[in-house]
């Protein structure tokens, strides 16, 4: 940026890089925005009047840099190379700019001295501010009122160094004599205060702390100790934007390795500073934070913070004392064994070089809200009141936050202060291969898992959450020793991981076929005090525990054995360290297996809890007195003032492993847990009825469709979790019951976080449909293995929609030889995914084959010239084909010739997309032939190629031949007005055609109006 900046002398070079220019200015800190003013200052290029409109408080600084750019826009062109000047030396901490540190202390204009001297004045005035403010108010310059406004604690130092000299400027008592005179005496500070030794001697403790956290893995394990280095990987980070945003809507999600988490993308909210990562629960989030924190301690990465302070929302939100910003970041961080006050002003003051993360709001049970604003750095405020200013930037401005959270949690209020949104998908494939490679030092044995994986579709769906292959590490004896079926459901692989736990605190001679009768029952009352305390914790948002809180929950030391309570990070001052789960979906299940198996639970409970409506009502607060965790003082209303705020997606998980406890799959445990037959029989019921009402109930919200178009459902967040707990229950009569009366031609699953666990469900559940549907389920992260699990339900397809859902050759493959075969699929989307030429044998199959196929779009994938030859070849023999979408492929040339003769005798088809295809003048003059011959081609897109004039002359001969084509789109093709008066010839003999779209092409403004006047059928 500086290189291209150093070349700009004239206001047009100025204007043109614009852009660039305001991405300088507020790339650093707003300390660096008014260094640059202050020199800007000193030349004279800005007078007091343009200062003082610039400098307003509060405003963000996108702002004030457009505001600068256009005050110095109009000071001409020194003004704007002055301008560059100032960004250039503020870039590199004004080494190239000279600081005049010398005046006259007697000046006659000490005002006028003040502005020319500023920079300089600022840097002998920052390590002493406190001393010359309390000398001018001893010597009567400065009112206590005019020293407390400039000492407020939301400016730094420098700030209140420039507070001052603007205070000198408008009083005319002396001030800015004394100023001048009393500055030029102090010291001038050579080193950056970042290398004094308090601030040295703290960034070395704070880089020790954060890296003894972070070298183990701190989540799902508590009892192996394994080394976060060894055994992380990589997960699918990809770039959230809004719809409507700048992003070319052809493209898909930019996917981000971690060391870009901090890249220059593209931003939701430029003047905000917080990075929000989202994902399901057990993505990795957590996981992802430790290693980010990891490479920070050691000095691979992240380099450009010098302190990072880690926190996790749920321990945050056990802090009940008042906190002021020094105090949690002290107390609840790494404390400075000197120097506190120094450390402290050096974090407000450089800002830029801090970093703070917040690992899982979703466990934080105070909803975001920006109506308590807090702006002090020193005075306590509730926890959440600090946490949600840092998060607006109301606190420490400019410093970096990086908030985890699950999606459902992260409000639209929220997103407003979201700088850049990610989303963290999981392990891809051959994410899954090296975990498990990396988890077992002998590779005959990661071999084996990931056969087994790959030899059964259901397990390896699950594994792409890393929680799962986590446990299929975790249980890899128990997976490659059975006979039977491998786990198929979530609650399957949390029974297996439980089998694994309860072997492991058993004595070596008991049996290891499963959770039988003497495995099991020993340890049931634990199972039971577990399951207790989780639901309590669910209901209360509490996720960490205190030794009081077992103890009256009935959890002794024994319990703890077993190993699924595991000792918590401790974010305060404490000799006891509290326990929590090892991840919330284990809490979740023993929730669910407390009210499966308890004496307690009763019809009502199970009924609220598959409520649709928010959850938190008298479901479980009829649990309560029971459970009795809370101090018996406790009134029951504020008991269900609490369950109010019940997070609702982990009552949603807690319901769908309730479901599948009370399976027919798992009689033998349900046998085994001592609950009387009548009692288990009237829960099932109970489920089942109430999975099936809250289904139909969903159905018959679905409006009634607009006349000649059919009914369409967008699925609320409900479904997705109402269709996994049925799936849990694995009941195939239950499945078609509860989507007899579904209704619906066209079924919308999009921005649904649908993963292959969810098409599992999803075929499980809609192969019961009695009339058939279109599936849209774009933007998800379906994938390989979740087109694998969706084959059973294309039979009752018309159609299937897969835009952006990381789908490589072999789903694809898989996709269309099932399609094959399938009478009513007629329509596929496979754009924005992953695709080559190694699936056009598959899809040429496809069309050559199925005669009553009508549309097939594979834009924005890679395939090539070959690919497109090859389908070519299936594409002569279709004689239904109707939409046929290429768009953001690189078939060139020869791929638009091989299409080009194809479609030239083509009966059916009516949409050929070529948009962006690197088609050439040799290309076109193919196309053009094809026009000659074809009947039935009513709309050609061929923008963003290079088509030029030579291609256009060619496609105006085969307009003139034509009389099908209404469309022909030539936007971006570097035409010239030679190109468009061919193309207007040929409209002279052509009355079909509707639109020619020509923008982005190379004409003047006059020669638009001209050719706007002559035919206006040509769009520019």
């Amino acid at each position: 940026g500086r290189a291209a900046c150093c070349k700009m002398c004239s206001q047009e070079d100025f204007q043109a890089q614009r852009s660039q220019l305001v991405a300088l200015l507020v790339s650093g800190s707003l300390e660096g925005f008014e260094s640059i003013l202050d020199w800007l200052l000193s030349w004279d290029v800005l007078s007091w009047e343009d200062y003082e409109g610039l400098s307003f408080p509060g405003q963000p600084l996108s702002c004030s840099a457009r505001r600068l750019l256009d005050t110095v826009w109009n000071k001409g062109a020194w003004g704007c190379q002055k301008l560059i000047e100032a960004i250039q030396g503020a870039q590199v901490n004004s080494q190239t700019l000279e600081l005049h540190d010398c005046w006259d202390p007697h000046s006659l204009h000490p005002a006028q001295d003040l502005q020319s001297h500023r920079p300089a004045i600022v840097r002998r005035l920052y390590s002493h501010i406190e001393v010359v403010l309390e000398l001018a108010r001893e010597r009567g310059f400065l009112s206590l009122y005019e020293c407390d406004e400039i000492r407020l604690p939301i400016f730094t130092s420098s700030q209140r160094a420039r507070r001052l000299l603007d205070l000198a400027t408008v009083k005319a008592n002396g001030l800015a004599a004394f100023l001048l005179q009393h500055t030029q005496e102090l010291p001038v500070s050579q080193s950056p205060p970042y290398e004094a030794a308090e601030c040295q001697k703290f960034i070395a403790k704070l880089r020790t702390t954060v890296l003894a956290q972070s070298h183990f893995l701190s989540t799902y394990d508590g009892v192996e100790n394994l080394c976060l280095e060894d055994i992380y990987t990589e997960n699918i980070l990809e770039l959230q934007t809004e719809v409507g945003m700048a992003r070319a809507p052809q493209k898909s999600p930019t996917t981000l390795g971690l060391e870009e988490l901090f890249g220059t993308h593209s931003h939701r909210n430029k003047d905000a500073d917080t990075v929000l990562v989202v994902g399901e629960a057990g993505s990795g989030k957590s996981t992802l934070l430790q290693q980010l924190h990891s490479l920070w301690a050691t000095g691979r990465d992240f380099q450009q913070f010098l302190l990072v302070f880690p926190f996790s929302c749920r321990q945050l939100q056990c802090v009940a004392k008042p906190l002021s910003l020094r105090m949690l970041l002290f107390e609840h961080c790494c404390w400075p064994d000197v120097g506190q006050h120094d450390v402290f002003q050096f974090l407000l003051d450089y800002p830029e070089r801090v970093l703070l993360t917040f690992d899982g709001l979703d466990e934080f049970k105070f909803r975001f809200t920006d109506q308590e604003r807090h702006c002090s750095p020193t005075d306590p405020t509730s926890v959440q009141t600090l946490l949600f200013n840092l998060l607006q930037g109301n606190l420490l401005k400019g410093a970096c936050k990086v908030l985890t959270s699950r999606p459902d949690s992260v409000s639209a209020l929220l997103r407003k202060y979201v700088r850049t949104e990610y989303h963290l998908k999981g392990f891809s494939e051959e994410g899954i291969k090296l975990y498990l490679r990396k988890c077992h030092s002998e590779p005959e044995v990661a071999d084996r898992l990931i056969q087994l994986l790959q030899a059964t579709s259901a397990l390896h769906g699950l594994c792409h959450l890393p929680v799962f292959s986590w446990m299929v590490s975790k249980c890899y004896q128990e997976l490659l020793m059975q006979d039977g079926g491998s786990p198929a459901t979530t609650t399957d692989m949390y029974l297996l991981i439980l089998q694994h736990f309860l072997l492991h605190d058993s004595p070596p001679d008991s049996a290891s076929c499963g959770l039988g009768p003497g495995l099991l029952q020993g340890r049931l009352p634990t199972l039971l005090h577990l399951g207790r305390l989780a639901l309590w914790g669910l209901a209360m948002c509490c996720y960490v525990f205190s030794a009081q809180q077992l103890q009256t929950a009935q959890v002794d030391s024994a319990d703890i054995s077993l190993g699924f309570l595991v000792c918590a990070q401790s974010v305060g001052p404490g000799n006891v360290t509290p326990l929590e789960f090892l991840h919330i979906t284990f809490q979740c299940f023993f929730a669910a297996f407390y009210l499966a198996f308890s004496a307690d639970t009763s019809a009502a409970s199970l009924r609220h809890l598959f409520n649709c409506r928010r959850l938190g009502s008298s479901s479980l607060a009829r649990l309560l007195p029971t459970l009795c965790v809370q101090d018996s003082r406790d009134k029951k209303g504020s008991e269900m003032a609490l369950l109010q705020k019940a997070e609702p997606h982990n009552l949603q998980i807690t319901a769908a492993f309730l479901a599948g406890l009370l399976s027919q799959e798992h009689r033998d445990l349900q046998a085994t847990c001592q609950t009387s037959e009548k009692v288990l029989l009237r829960r099932k019921m109970c489920v089942r009825w109430c999975l099936a009402r809250s289904l139909r109930e969903h159905f018959h919200s679905i409006p009634s469709a607009v006349p000649g178009e059919a009914k369409s459902m967008h699925a609320m967040p409900s479904f997705i979790w109402l269709i996994r707990s049925l799936y849990e229950m694995q009941e195939e009569q239950l499945a078609r019951k509860a989507v007899r009366r579904l209704d619906v031609g066209h079924l919308k699953l999009t921005f649904c976080n649908v993963g292959p666990a969810e098409c599992a469900a999803l075929a499980f559940v809609l192969r019961h449909l009695r009339r058939p549907v279109a599936l849209q389920l774009d933007h998800n992260s379906v994938g390989d293995v979740g087109v694998e699990q969706l084959l059973p339900c294309l039979d009752v397809c018309t159609a299937v929609y897969l835009r952006d859902n990381g789908i490589s050759d072999r789903g694809a493959c898989m996709l269309v030889e099932r399609a094959v075969h399938c009478e009513q699929l007629q329509k596929l989307a496979l754009f924005n995914n992953k695709l080559t030429d190694g699936c056009a044998h598959a899809v040429s199959k496809l069309l050559a084959h199925k005669q009553n196929f009508l549309a097939l779009r594979l834009g924005n994938n890679h395939i090539t010239d070959v690919g497109a030859q090859v389908l070519a070849q299936g594409l002569k023999s279709s004689t239904s084909l109707q939409f046929l979408g290429f768009w953001g492929n690189s078939v060139g040339d020869k791929g638009a010739q091989a299409l080009a003769e194809a479609v030239a005798d083509h009966q059916s088809l009516k949409w050929l997309s070529l948009v962006g295809n690197g088609i050439g003048s040799v290309g076109a003059q193919a196309l053009a032939l094809m026009l000659e011959k074809n009947k039935s081609l009513e709309e050609l897109c061929l923008e963003e190629n290079h088509v030029y004039d030579e291609g256009v002359c060619s496609l105006a001969e085969g307009l003139k031949r034509n009389s099908s084509l209404k469309v022909l789109k030539l936007s971006n093709n570097s035409i010239t007005y030679q190109g468009a008066e061919a193309l207007l010839q040929a409209l002279n003999r052509n009355s079909t055609i509707l639109e020619v779209w020509l923008r982005g092409n190379l004409f003047s403004l006059e020669e638009t109006e001209v050719l706007s006047c002559r035919d206006t059928r040509l769009l520019l």
